[in-house]
């Protein structure tokens, strides 16, 4: 793997790390906006998470419960996972082989997750996915 290629992969798995910890302290469990009851979030016993009456924070909120997060981390870990593997053939002139193919298309999704994150400190605009 590359070390340019490489500290992507550390970013990436970095900012993962962060958001699992965020979700694993709001308690890791689903939130849900019941019906009939406007501009509340409940946990996954039914308390009030919190509560926002305005402009419908409340259904968006609830969708992006820690449940779900985590869910997504586990599932861009395995594509972080995948691209680790094969980085190393991951250049700007890479091979007419299928693993090089892979690499390229598996950087293109992990420069996406790290574009996520681009004002953190640490995001090189160097990480910009690659057209070609």
């Amino acid at each position: 793997m590359t070390e340019h290629n490489a500290d992507l992969v550390a970013f990436v798995r970095a900012r993962l790390d962060d958001e699992e910890r965020l979700a694993e302290a709001a308690g890791g469990a689903g939130w849900h906006h019941p019906p009939g009851t406007p501009g509340e979030v409940h946990d996954s016993l039914g308390a009030i998470a919190f509560s926002v009456r305005t402009r419908g924070f409340d259904e968006h909120i609830a969708r992006q419960d820690p449940a779900r997060t985590l869910r997504r981390i586990g599932s861009n870990r395995v594509l972080l996972d995948q691209y680790a593997a094969l980085a190393g053939l991951d250049v700007d002139s890479p091979a007419s082989d299928y693993a090089s193919g892979r690499a390229v298309g598996l950087g293109f999704a992990v420069r996406q997750l790290a574009a996520e994150h681009a004002d953190h400190p640490d995001y090189r605009a160097s990480w910009l996915p690659r057209f070609t």
